[in-house]
């Protein structure tokens, strides 16, 4: 099975790597796995199932991995150290953008992201899942860490990925909190 879900995946992600120009892929593999690529975020109702689909942890952490590689590239000028996020072993860069919405909306966030660190890029894929695209009044109100321990995280990665996971959700949620403060009028 897990020979399957490799090539399958490794497949997948060399047509999305390569098909830039379509801006959606959904390529099911004999799993069932799907990976997604719109605007370059996997939806998170897609994880949780594909998730549920993988019984070994050795699966899902390649799943993780594969999840990493359908990231954005992320350009050379945005590896500064203001978008780098402390607290991490692996190097991790995350640069926010926000997008003004109608009103009432109040403000959009969407992200970019790098690591080092395979396994990392995958959980910033997981972060981008959860809270790319949503105002910054979402991105507040929802709780990543349990996401995290939803997936089962939480107890198969180790601690120093698992505190990285945690300044990453505190990074997106301090881009959250100041975005809503610029957005205050005057």
């Amino acid at each position: 099975m897990r020979a399957h879900f490799f090539a399958a995946a490794a497949y997948a992600s060399h047509d999305i790597m390569h098909s830039k120009h379509l801006g959606f892929q959904n390529m099911p593999d004999r799993l069932g796995i799907r990976l997604i690529r719109k605007l370059n975020i996997m939806k998170l109702e897609d994880i949780r199932s594909d998730f549920e689909l993988l019984d070994d942890w050795e699966d899902r952490y390649g799943y993780i991995i594969e999840l990493g590689r359908t990231l954005e590239p992320l350009s050379e000028d945005a590896r500064t150290s203001e978008n780098k996020v402390q607290g991490c072993v692996s190097q991790v860069w995350l640069a926010t953008r926000t997008e003004t919405c109608g009103a009432g909306d109040g403000p959009r966030l969407s992200f970019t992201g790098d690591s080092d660190a395979h396994i990392v890029r995958g959980l910033i894929a997981i972060l981008f899942a959860i809270y790319s695209g949503k105002t910054a009044s979402e991105i507040l109100a929802t709780d990543a860490r349990a996401v995290f321990q939803e997936l089962g995280l939480g107890e198969h990665l180790t601690p120093q990925r698992s505190n990285g996971f945690v300044s990453m959700v505190n990074r997106i949620r301090s881009d959250a909190k100041a975005t809503l403060q610029q957005a205050l009028p005057a």
